[in-house]
């Protein structure tokens, strides 16, 4: 199976649900794990997923739906009456915000959201990444950040000065540069995990609702316990698998 298979199949994977379990779609799931393209389109995929769902949880059903559906079931036999024109009334405006919702995808103008950033960024680290420079120096790693035009005048929380470095890699963001520095907790890492702790720096305007400066917002993305803050004109994201109480160690 190569990419272009495995993301063919991947259409039809409602993450979150059983669609997991099918061998065809768990291959293709696996080979995300290897394929650092294919993971960011999976992310991509998934994200898109979630945000139908937020709308469609937002969509207030007419009252009395259920019991419409069910006497029309009874009487299936009589012409349509009225309230059956609601429903597909109901039902047409369902497939219509759907079809707006799949036009912002990650990546289109409009959904530069925190929520959706949050979820892209929490998916490089947990799917997989390739690190652009492999260093534990941070003078290298500011270097090579500014020669490729990424953010690099960031300020690291003074606990977070004292984590091991690894590395960092520049990502993409609705067309701007993103700043991925990895670190390490200090907590055993299987060995072939470098890091286990990643920040991500991007400008401030790439957000249109970026937080207000002041104090870290906690929140769990996935498997990834996130903080994110604002400062000057940069947005800061940090993120661990494990307990808020991980992250305040470098806060």
């Amino acid at each position: 199976m190569n990419v272009n298979e495995a993301k063919t199949i991947l259409l039809l994977y409602r993450p979150g649900t059983a669609d997991a379990e099918d061998p065809q779609i768990a291959a293709a799931l696996a080979l995300a794990q290897r394929e650092p393209e294919l993971a960011r389109w999976l992310e991509e995929h998934c994200a898109r997923h979630e945000a139908l769902r937020a709308k469609f949880r937002q969509i207030l059903l007419p009252a009395g739906l259920k019991e419409q559906i069910i006497s029309e079931q009874a009487a299936r036999g009589r012409r349509l009456s009225w309230r059956p024109r609601l429903v597909l009334a109901a039902v047409a405006a369902v497939v219509l915000l759907a079809l707006l919702v799949t036009r912002r995808l990650p990546g289109h103008p409009g959904d530069d959201t925190l929520a959706i950033y949050q979820n892209r960024m929490a998916g490089l680290a947990l799917r997989g990444y390739g690190m652009d420079l492999t260093t534990n120096d941070p003078v290298q790693i500011r270097a090579y950040l500014m020669a490729k035009q990424a953010p690099a005048d960031y300020v690291l929380p003074a606990a977070l000065q004292q984590a091991a470095v690894t590395g960092c890699a520049v990502e993409g963001w609705q067309n701007v540069k993103v700043t991925m520095i990895c670190f390490r907790t200090g907590r055993p890492l299987p060995p072939n995990q470098p890091s286990d702790l990643w920040l991500f720096v991007v400008d401030r305007a790439a957000l249109k609702d970026a937080p207000p400066a002041g104090r870290p917002q906690f929140s769990r993305v996935n498997r990834l316990t996130t903080a994110v803050w604002a400062q000057g004109d940069k947005v800061y994201l940090l993120g661990a698998e494990g307990a808020e109480p991980l992250l305040r160690q470098f806060l």
